[in-house]
């Protein structure tokens, strides 16, 4: 079969281009604005890749294609694709038709923190032999590549909330059933879609009726959000966890930064954890982790153990260069939670040292203009923050002044990078935070900096 993928450069579709080109389907697609790892990582599989959406590109006659929801009717392809009659469906749906089918799913869903989760799940059970399948939004360092159909019956998800294609405007993750849930948080995000947080509960509730009564949920003890919507209805055994704090799950902090901890199952210690990843979030992350693997059978010493070798998430706090004693990061925090726990995690493990934060304002919450007073104060904990102000934003990031002291609006990259050659200087990092190309910064702040 030949599938066509329309916005196979997004983190999930690009994943499903590799499942599908894994199962012996020819594989081509569409995208504009490719930027890496993702589009390297599809030129490194051999799948052909068209720049702009085109209804040319659809003169290979594919038997099958599968449409991202970041189109619309109105795009050109979308359109051909509907009038030549050709069969289509959502990602999601192809997913849950012709992989998830028969597999024990293990999903990660959350406001924050499924990336990381997911890959510190998928670690932790090919560490233990268990091989699975695994479809992450991001590239884990540990497997070098973000999605694979996996040898045995497990299967690791990356649950997104997002809807499914402009046909389809349910959560992703309705469509995949799993056996083992992991919750991570809950918060307003996605504007674009969702008109209130009580919007989002009730598709995160959807989710929760999948669950089989035999399977497992674990959550936050601490996430109202999250407890809220499992009191709209729960058949399915819920564990609880929670950092220095009475829980069956509980991860108590032998430091700050949340570097080395111990790990706490029904009053039992299991082991301690001492790793290179920081923040009170990826301790967060690591405790549901070993809780899902748990479930099953993978004892909670032994996936401890696998943490310890766990290598993170490109573009996760990811150190991509060290130049002139500034060490810098890139980070794909975009919602004002991720960046102030990002920072936090940052700020504890270097002390007073000198911290910028760069960011751009891309998702299409931040866009709107939402969090903004949340925005300004989840960047205090830097010594000083240079966010981007694109030609086209549709409100002005000035107003972000109003809430800090410590934030300068930069108009264009060659600004940013004329700010930074200023702030050189031993024992500084520089901490890059955006969900996309950000414009290229990362290779020319190096290039300057050199």
């Amino acid at each position: 079969m030949h599938i066509h993928i329309l916005g196979i450069c997004g983190t999930f579709m690009g994943g499903l281009a590799l499942i599908a080109r894994e199962k012996g389907h020819t594989v081509s697609g569409s995208d504009q604005n490719a930027y890496p790892p993702m589009s390297t990582q599809l030129e490194e599989q051999g799948i052909q890749l068209m720049q702009g959406y085109k209804a040319r590109n659809l003169d290979i006659k594919p038997d099958l294609v599968i449409i991202g929801n970041a189109l619309s009717r109105g795009n050109e392809e979308v359109e051909a694709v509907l009038n030549l009659g050709l069969k289509y469906t959502s990602g999601a749906q192809w997913l849950s038709d012709y992989v998830l089918q028969d597999k024990w799913v293990l999903a990660v869903a959350g406001t924050h923190g499924k990336t990381t989760t997911s890959s510190m799940l998928a670690w932790i059970l090919e560490d233990n032999g268990f091989q699975p399948g695994f479809l992450i939004g991001g590239i884990p360092v540990n497997f070098g590549l973000s999605a694979r159909l996996g040898k045995t019956d497990f299967f690791v998800i990356e649950a997104d909330e997002y809807d499914c294609a402009f046909f389809d405007k349910r959560s992703k993750f309705v469509h995949y059933r799993p056996r083992t849930a992991i919750l991570n948080n809950l918060e307003f995000d996605h504007a674009d879609i969702f008109d209130d947080l009580d919007a989002i509960k009730r598709q995160f509730h959807h989710l929760i009726r999948t669950i089989p009564s035999d399977g497992l949920i674990i959550a936050p003890k601490a996430d109202d959000n999250i407890q809220d919507t499992l009191k709209l209805g729960c058949w399915t055994e819920t564990q609880q966890t929670a950092i220095n704090e009475d829980s069956l799950w509980q991860a108590q902090l032998k430091q700050e930064d949340g570097s080395h901890f111990s790990v706490i199952f029904d009053k039992q210690e299991c082991g301690t954890l001492d790793w290179c990843l920081t923040g009170l979030h990826n301790v967060q992350n690591a405790l549901a982790a070993i809780a899902a693997a748990r479930h099953i059978g993978i004892l909670p010493e032994h996936a401890i153990d696998s943490l310890k070798r766990f290598k993170n998430v490109k573009r996760r706090m990811e150190v991509i260069a060290k130049i002139k004693g500034v060490t810098l990061y890139d980070d794909f925090a975009h919602h004002p939670t991720a960046i102030q726990m990002t920072l936090d995690g940052l700020r504890k493990h270097v002390g007073t040292e000198k911290i910028i934060a760069v960011m751009e304002p891309r998702s299409n919450t931040m866009r709107m203009g939402i969090h903004r007073e949340a925005l300004a104060n989840s960047l205090a904990l830097a010594d000083r923050t240079l966010v981007y102000q694109p030609e086209n934003l549709t409100w002005n990031l000035s107003e972000l002044s109003d809430f800090s002291d410590n934030i300068q609006i930069c108009s264009s990259i060659d600004e940013i990078i004329q700010e930074l050659r200023k702030e050189v200087a031993p024992n500084s990092h520089f901490l890059m935070m955006s969900n996309g190309s950000f414009g290229g910064i990362y290779k020319r702040l190096q290039e300057e900096l050199l």
